[in-house]
Parts: C-alpha cells; structure tokens; sequence
C-alpha cells in the first residue's frame, strides 16, 4: 500500500464513540456530538438509542422513538469489534430497555474516558416512564462515569438539592455529586444562575475551579449542553487532563453560542463550526 493511502499510527486521529439519540433539526443529540468530534480533530462514531424530533404542530415538543434494544447492541457490538476505544460519551438513553442493553455494553469493555451527560428527562415521555428512566440512569450508568456533566436542574436531581441559587450552591452540587459517583463532576450554571457570567464548577475530589465566560444572551441554546459533553470527550481522548478538556470544552461552546444559527424553530442552535477558529481558544 503507498504511502498516500496509509495513515501512520503517529497521525492517526483519536477515536471517540457518542451512544446518544438522533436529533432531527441537527442541534444537538448525536449530530451535535459528531459536528464538534470533526472540529476539535477526532474521529467520530456514533450508535444511535433513539429519534427525537420536534413536533411544529404541537408548540415544538418532542416526539420520541426509542431504536430497538437489539438494534442498539448490534451497533455497539460492530463498533467495539471494529475499534480499539477507550473514550465514549454518554447522551440520551431514552428508556429502562435501553439503558439495560448500553449499561452491559459498557462494563464488558475496558474504558479510560466515560463522559456522561446525565439527560434525566425526556420530554417526549409520559411522566412515569420518564421516572423509570431517570432510576435506571442514576443506578447502572452514572456509576460508571469517570466524568459527568449536568445542568442545572440535572445538578439539583443527582445531588439531592431543592435549588441552586448561587454559585457556592452549584460548587456544593459538584462536591455531592462526585461524592456520590467518584466522577469528576462539571457543574453547568449557563444561563440559569444570576450575574453577568455563564458560570460553571468544576470539580475533581481535590481541585474546585469556577469556570466563567460572559453570557451570550439570556436564552438556552440548543445542542449547548451535548456539544460541551462531546468537547470534553474529544480533549480527554486526545490526552488532556480532566481541567483542561473543561476549560477547552467551556470556550469552544462559548464561541458556538455566539455563532449560533436561527431557523423557523423557537430557539436557536449553538453552531460549532467556527467555534475552532474563534477569539475564545
């Protein structure tokens, strides 16, 4: 084979799995994750839990499909069989079947990165079943985590919290929450929390680090939170330590908030495609 069809393993981009669902409008879900996997520089792949689109015809809620559970481990088995992974990002798992079938997938493999993004409420799901859900999540997948990313309202469910008002509450959220899990725990105020600045804890065990960046606007954007979950997956595959995945991860979707797309939807999408290029790396 010549040398113009042979990637030398020196380089070779990282390897990065996301096991999320399919998001129709391209967002956030797996398409976000892949879109910020290509720019910061890893090799993406992705096997899909479930299909969400938005319904226009009833106020842009969710429609949710969960993919077969067999289908699932069949992706994950040609998947772990084609690659030498030890970095996978977590997103929406959807329903108890399928946390099942990725939970067995992910203790039969030796992982170094297990980055969680803790979607604990599916909003295409009865009430009950979104329950069911959030129990399994918390007791077969978060304690495999090695680094969990909730939002403010994730923070307040995982750590027991009424509320986090202040950023001394979300610095008490990571400290619970990586008491509870061993993972290294990132916090995300955004938008929610008071003050000029979109702030976030960061927290290892031993190091607690308020990560701060001016807000850009007021409103959550879309795909904000799975892009910052992938940004981490992508840095730790690449090598970085936890702190630095954080603060590259924390610019990068600063940079793609203010570079955000509008479309004929009610909220706008962070867009990562010149987030690599922007002032905030």
């Amino acid at each position: 084979m010549s040398a113009n069809t042979t990637t030398s393993a020196a380089s070779a981009p990282a390897v990065t799995l996301t096991i999320a669902g399919s998001e129709a409008t391209g967002g956030a879900g797996a398409q976000a994750d892949l879109k910020t996997f290509q720019e910061l520089g890893v090799y993406g792949i992705t096997a899909l839990t479930c299909i969400v689109s938005f319904d226009p015809k009833d106020s842009w809620n969710h429609r949710f499909v969960p993919v077969d559970p067999q289908v699932i481990t069949d992706q994950l088995e040609a998947i772990l069989t084609a690659y030498d992974l030890d970095t996978v990002k977590i997103g929406m798992l959807g329903t108890p079947a399928t946390i099942d079938v990725v939970a067995k997938a992910l203790q039969d493999h030796d992982w170094k990165n297990l980055v969680l993004d803790p979607v604990l409420i599916c909003k295409g799901q009865e009430p009950g079943a979104a329950l069911d859900t959030d129990k399994a999540l918390k007791a077969q997948i978060l304690p495999l985590a090695t680094f969990v990313t909730p939002n403010h309202f994730e923070s307040m469910s995982l750590s027991g919290m009424d509320s986090i008002e202040t950023v001394e509450d979300l610095k008490e959220a990571a400290r619970r929450i990586h008491e509870a899990s061993g993972a290294v725990v990132l916090a995300k105020g955004g938008v929610r929390l008071e003050g000029d600045d979109a702030v976030d804890v960061f927290y290892d065990g031993e190091t607690m680090e308020v990560l701060r960046a001016p807000k850009v606007g007021d409103v959550a954007v879309s795909g904000a939170g799975c892009t910052l979950a992938a940004a981490i997956t992508a840095e730790l595959g690449k090598g970085a330590t936890p702190l630095e995945a954080a603060k590259t991860a924390k610019a990068f979707v600063t940079e793609g908030i203010r570079n955000r797309v509008s479309s004929n939807a009610p909220f706008d999408a962070l867009w990562q495609g010149n987030a690599g290029q922007g002032p905030a790396l």
